[in-house]
């Protein structure tokens, strides 16, 4: 699996992404999160995809209504990956349109991810 809900501890649903992400993948790690963040009533997400080599081509694309659904129950979200990432990751989490800010941390910069979702 691409995406993996590795973590769920103190109010931060961190999810792994490695390889190319298919929209099946997304939705299940997104089923995922939605348990320790409506357990906690909400909370952050850390998205750590160091190992990320992009998106499969595939026609569900088109309708990954999954995505908003648990939105109200995101108070922030980091992501960290290579830098070159960051312009069509920003784009794909629709950022600046979403109920919660979302901010970009390059590789190696996941104690400043963390730190950030915290404040």
């Amino acid at each position: 699996m691409s995406a993996e809900l590795i973590d769920a501890f103190d109010g931060i649903a961190t999810v792994e992404v490695t390889g190319k992400l298919s929209p099946d993948e997304l939705a299940e790690v997104h089923r995922q999160t939605a348990v320790p963040l409506a357990e906690w009533g909400g909370g952050c997400l850390l998205v750590l995809a160091d190992r990320f080599q992009g998106w499969t081509e595939d026609d569900k694309w088109a309708s990954i209504n999954f995505q908003t659904a648990n939105e109200l129950l995101v108070h922030k979200m980091a992501m960290v990956a290579d830098v070159r990432w960051e312009v069509l990751a920003m784009m794909f989490t629709a950022r600046g349109s979403r109920p919660f800010p979302i901010e970009y941390f390059s590789t190696g910069q996941e104690a400043e991810a963390r730190c950030w979702l915290k404040a």
